[in-house]
């Protein structure tokens, strides 16, 4: 076990050094990578009568269908267009050899009970129930499907619950719009829909962990449950929900274009201290802008509505900060020059209890992606 994790460390520190940017691009949208989950000799979840493998792809060539037709500036890439098998280390390679800008997997899913029902969007990350990892188990388990399990895998067993802990090790840097993409995923399904929200959550998929871009893995219904396998298995169904996704795809296409623009400073708050409030744990200072050139911060929290810098929820944080981004307010602490001191920031942070803390790149006080930011210093 220990020989498996330090090799894990050394890929990561690899991968941390050499992962391509967010938005090859430019900062454009322009290549996109449907993933029909399973295949093949891999059938997936069943149901009564169907077969996940079956149903991810119908709804991944419809998807991809939609995006070539309406937006003719983008680029669809399959990971596969007919009923053969994929490892999942090779779907993650086609996304990265291609420079894509976001990778789209489309599963069903399935539990002993009947009962449960809904659509469900995960990225990656580390898992927070028991019911999470479950579901990156049963997704990952088509690495025992290859008949020679290759070398990518460095021996992880996607049965054993131990080996998720190499996810502790994964760079959060696409983890924002990763979640941005599939919020907007669960929220056509529910309103356009009408399907169930059951949310987005993280959990640790071998193929989002190697892409080196944003990317989700949908679960678009509960196959062993009897009204979702009949809407899955429909024609209605299947255009439905594909034509979801694509709607999710270009309001998130156009959003991240339209970020990537010239745009103007953001607006940097410090919380003043107020001599009511029971939270003391925190420094009384005045408003801090950012220092000039690339700065690194820790993002604490987003939210739609705006939160008091002194709210509870900050209490133990220090010199919190808010900017809006993507039409949410957003939280930081920290004005850090190197992505080292800023890292050893976000463990700190995490360890008062902010578990979805990550690292965020500004210049000149405006937003910026991590590629960008490291190409800026190395200038």
């Amino acid at each position: 076990m220990k020989r498996f994790v330090l090799k894990f460390v050394l890929i990561t520190f690899i991968f941390l050094n050499s992962f391509n940017a967010f938005t090859q691009n430019n900062g454009m949208v322009r290549k996109v990578v449907i993933d029909a989950g399973h295949g093949g000799r891999d059938p997936g979840a069943l149901g009564k009568k169907s077969k996940e493998k079956d149903i991810a792809l119908s709804i991944a060539l419809k998807t991809g269908s939609y995006i070539e037709k309406n937006l003719p500036d983008v680029k669809v890439i399959y990971t596969r267009k007919t009923d053969k098998f994929v490892e999942l280390y090779k779907r993650a390679k086609i996304a990265n050899q291609n420079n894509a800008d976001l990778f789209i997997s489309i599963h069903c899913n399935a539990n002993n009970s009947s009962k449960i029902y809904g659509t469900e969007t995960y990225v990656m990350g580390l898992h927070k129930s028991q019911a999470n990892l479950e579901v990156a188990k049963a997704e990952n388990a088509s690495i025992l499907k290859e008949e020679n399990i290759s070398d990518e895998y460095e021996g992880f067993d996607p049965n054993s619950p131990e080996a998720y802990i190499i996810f502790n090790l994964y760079q959060d840097a696409f983890l924002e719009q990763s979640i941005n993409i599939a919020s907007k995923v669960q929220k056509q399904f529910k309103e356009r829909v009408g399907l169930k929200d059951r949310g987005v959550f993280q959990a640790g998929f071998w193929v989002l962990y190697k892409t080196t871009m944003p990317g989700v893995l949908i679960e678009t219904g509960y196959l062993s449950n009897p009204k979702d396998e009949k809407f899955l298995n429909s024609k209605d169904g299947q255009v439905f929900i594909a034509s979801a996704i694509y709607r999710a795809f270009k309001e998130y296409k156009k959003e991240i274009e339209a970020y990537n623009k010239p745009s103007q400073p953001i607006v940097s708050n410090v919380r003043k201290k107020n001599p009511d409030e029971s939270n003391k744990n925190y420094k009384d200072s005045e408003n801090k802008p950012f220092d000039p050139g690339v700065v690194f911060c820790v993002q604490i929290k987003s939210s739609k509505k705006e939160i008091k810098l002194n709210a509870k929820e900050f209490k133990g944080l220090e010199d919190v900060r808010k900017y809006f981004h993507n039409s949410l307010y957003k939280y930081i602490i920290g004005n850090e020059k190197s992505l080292k001191s800023a890292n050893k920031l976000k463990k700190k942070v995490k360890n008062k209890g902010f578990k979805d803390a990550f690292v965020v790149a500004f210049f000149n006080g405006e937003r910026i992606s991590m590629s960008k930011a490291k190409k800026l210093q190395k200038k």
